[in-house]
């Protein structure tokens, strides 16, 4: 009987079917790229830069990299798109940044201002089989605290793209979809405002010269700026897939 020839030292964790593991850095720039392009689109080297706070000579050399591994795809004067592969990596990473600001919010109850920060910690350590957990218990929700959807284990997700607050006009009235999640200070100002996803909200009056917007939210009446109207994106009331609150 000929003996096996033995394994070569650390060989039980290769698998010759699988590509590396994404670095942290790759699924941040990935991440970003999806988030400028919403999805399909395409994404120019200074979007990139400015979103990541590096410099542009640093992200086009990270580019070319990304686009030689099969991650991205180059288009002259338009800047990169996420190739297939790029997209699902995307994907995956926002899947668990997403999974854990709910499971943070949900089950240890953290206020939704301070989960975005943790996300980013712990997205790039966490485990497939950890997220699929961590969902499992908090009842597999479809969005983050935020109202951001929250990627299938297939990838699948709703892109779904919504008006701001800032572009509806007078009397129009709708549901609070989505709010955006870097700012924990704005987030702790809307949470007073009771600007939250699901909350219904109708436009009062919009003063002219980029003034105010007199809302109301509930039985509130309350103005906020333009600019920060620009960070919560509302759906139509009609939408049932918006609960109102």
């Amino acid at each position: 009987m000929v003996p096996r020839a033995a394994k070569p030292r650390g060989a039980a964790a290769t698998d010759p079917k699988k590509k590396d593991p994404l670095t942290q850095p790759v699924e941040d720039y990935l991440k970003a790229i999806y988030a400028i392009g919403k999805g399909s689109g395409a994404a120019a080297t200074n979007e990139i830069a400015q979103r990541l706070a590096l410099a542009p000579a640093s992200v086009s050399g990270m580019v070319r990299r990304l686009a030689d591994q099969g991650l991205l795809a180059y288009e002259r004067y338009h800047g990169v798109r996420l190739t297939e592969r790029g997209r699902r990596a995307a994907l995956r990473t926002l899947r668990r940044h997403r999974v854990i600001e709910a499971y943070l919010a949900r089950a240890l109850g953290m206020s939704w201002d301070r989960v975005h920060d943790e996300a980013e910690r712990l997205e790039h350590a966490a485990s497939d089989e950890l997220i699929d957990r961590m969902a499992a218990t908090i009842g597999e929700p479809i969005v983050d605290p935020h109202g951001a959807p929250i990627p299938t284990r297939d990838g699948a997700v709703d892109e779904t793209e919504h008006t701001s607050l800032a572009e509806m006009a007078v009397g129009a009235t709708g549901v609070v979809a989505r709010v955006t999640d870097e700012d924990p200070q704005m987030l702790r100002y809307l949470g007073e405002l009771s600007i939250r996803p699901g909350k219904q909200v109708t436009v009062k009056a919009r003063a002219p010269f980029d003034g105010p917007i007199t809302l109301a939210v509930g039985k509130r009446e309350l103005s906020i700026g333009p600019a920060l109207a620009a960070h919560v994106l509302v759906a139509p009331v009609r939408d049932r897939g918006v609960k109102r609150r």
